[in-house]
Formats: C-alpha cells, structure tokens, sequence
C-alpha cells in the first residue's frame, strides 16, 4: 500500500528499483549507527581520567578483525553490484513482441506515435501486463523522458536513437516530465501515461483517428525521396538491397562488421559515406538537413518491416 509520502510502484522495474533502495537505505542507516555508536562509546570509556584500560589490541585479534572486516565489506559490495548490474542490464533490452510507440521530443513537447499510426501530444495510452518499447528521439536538443512511479528515466538525444521499455502493472494517470534543462519553458514540458486495461487500450486504440503507421510513411518517404531509384530490387544502381537488411550483420569496406540496427541506419543516412558496405562504392548523398527525426523514424521502421517480410517468406 502507497502513503501519501510515497510514489506508486507502477511497473515492473519500479519494485526492483525501490528494493535496492531501501536495501541502500538500511546498509547505510546501520553504518552510520554503528560508526558513531563506535565513536560515543569511545569517547565515553576512553575519555581523560577513566580507568578504561589502554594500550595496543593483541595481535592475532587485531588481524582477525582485520580481516573479518575486510571480507564482510567485500562480499556485501559484490553482492550489491551483482544486484543492481543485473537488474540494470535486464532493463536495456526490450522482452520479444513489446508493443513498439515511437516518440519524439522538441522544445517544450512530447510527440507519441502508435504502431496504427494514432498520434498524441503530451500524453500516452498504453495497455497493463504489457511491455512497452519507446524508440524515442529529439529534433532540437536534450530531453530527458522521466516517468518518477515507474521509476523510469532516458535522455532523448538530438542526432540519435536512444530507447527504453516498461510494463505498467497499475491503471490509472501517471505524470511523464522533461528532466534535462531543455530551454525557457523547460518546466512547461509535462505530459501525462495513461495505464488502461488491455481490452480498454484496444477500444481506444481502434476509436483514433486512422493515419498511416510508421512503417506505410516510411515507404512513401522511400519513393518520393528517391530512395528506391538505388535501393529497390528493379533498380539497376549497385546499391545494397534492403530485404531481410535489418538485424544483420554488414561487411564494411574498412574490413569492419556492424549490425544492421536502428543506429547504423540512422548513420547511413545522415552520413553515408562513413560506414560504406564492402563491394559498394560511397555513391549515396547524405539527407542531413533534409529529413527530420521523425522522417528517419519511420523510413527506419519500413527498412525494419522489409525484414520482418523476409522473414515471414
């Protein structure tokens, strides 16, 4: 049960995080207890003038307390290290079929888009017992996604693709905040999660306006902006084929292999001549300046869903 001087723990992640708070919180509680009780408890038989006898510890106590000391200290910061680097790196990669929205964030904004394509400012629906994957970036500078009762927070960078996901285990309304000092109106950047149950989400989903989802606008984003003039199967440019590309390891001309993920597009085309396939010569113009965040967002989207396609095959 939540007091009224406590957050809500709304997700998943939210218990763990808070159960290595109050474990924190104990372990220093009791070190500041007992170091100062030392200290009290000294000064007082030790202070001038008390019979307290004095003089050096025995030796062999003096190194077992050495060397019980040592060890206890030691195992409990291993153990607190496993802890938290296993819950920290379980939350970086998002559970297989996470429901995928992509937002993006501008001065003082938080911009949502579905994988329908229904589209909301400053606020999120999302289903309950169901993880969520937010691919998320920025058009102008640093933001910070924070949601404090999911215990959740992600800087949202200009010129990359960062991402986070969470499973909602409460409904109700919870406040999203901007955490990155991003400009004048910084405290003016707040939005709202709205946790429904899944038959709810469903319902609200289907009542949204329809629109193209990412995937659709990444497609004509392909043609009119001449992408499949190279890149599609009937072109006769020497340019890499794009099916089943996504996920894939790619041998660059440097001799070096990367993964075909959201970055390495990203960087492809903003900068292609950086990371040039091997046996492919650095033809392709760079679309700085020419495509926004959210443009590369769903272009990014309809390379993913070629290899989905390839898959299925």
């Amino acid at each position: 049960m939540n007091s009224s001087f406590s957050l809500p723990e709304a997700t998943t992640h939210a218990v763990t995080v808070d159960h290595i708070f109050y474990l924190l919180l104990v372990l220093s509680g009791a070190t500041v207890v007992l170091v100062f009780g030392l200290i009290l408890l000294f000064a007082v038989r030790y202070r001038r003038g008390s019979s307290a006898k004095r003089g050096p510890m025995p030796e062999l106590l003096s190194h077992e307390f050495e060397i019980g000391w040592t060890l206890a200290t030691l195992l409990t910061f291993a153990f607190l290290f496993w802890w938290v680097s296993s819950a920290d790196l379980s939350s970086l990669a998002a559970p297989v079929g996470a429901l995928e929205i992509h937002v993006v964030a501008k001065q003082w904004m938080w911009k949502t888009q579905h994988s329908n394509g229904a589209r909301e400012i400053n606020a999120l629906h999302v289903p309950i017992n169901q993880p969520v994957h937010l691919l998320m970036s920025s058009q102008d500078v640093i933001h910070s996604f924070f949601v404090p009762a999911f215990r959740v927070k992600k800087d949202v960078l200009p010129g990359r693709d960062t991402d986070i996901w969470f499973q909602a285990t409460e409904t109700g309304v919870f406040s999203l905040l901007c955490a990155e000092y991003c400009g004048t109106n910084h405290s003016m950047m707040r939005g709202k999660i709205i946790v429904m149950r899944q038959e709810d989400y469903a319902k609200w989903l289907v009542q949204q306006p329809e629109g193209d989802d990412l995937a659709h606008e990444g497609a004509k984003l392909f043609v009119a902006q001449g992408c499949s003039g190279c890149h599609a199967g009937s072109s006769n440019v020497h340019a890499p084929r794009l099916d089943g590309l996504y996920g894939r390891a790619v041998q660059l001309s440097d001799g070096r292999t990367v993964k075909a993920d959201d970055a390495y597009l990203r960087d492809s085309i903003l900068e292609p001549k950086r990371d040039v396939v091997a046996g492919y010569e650095p033809i392709m113009p760079s679309f700085k300046g020419i495509l926004d965040d959210g443009e590369i967002q769903s272009l990014t989207a309809y390379i993913r869903s070629l290899a989905q396609e390839k898959q299925n095959d």
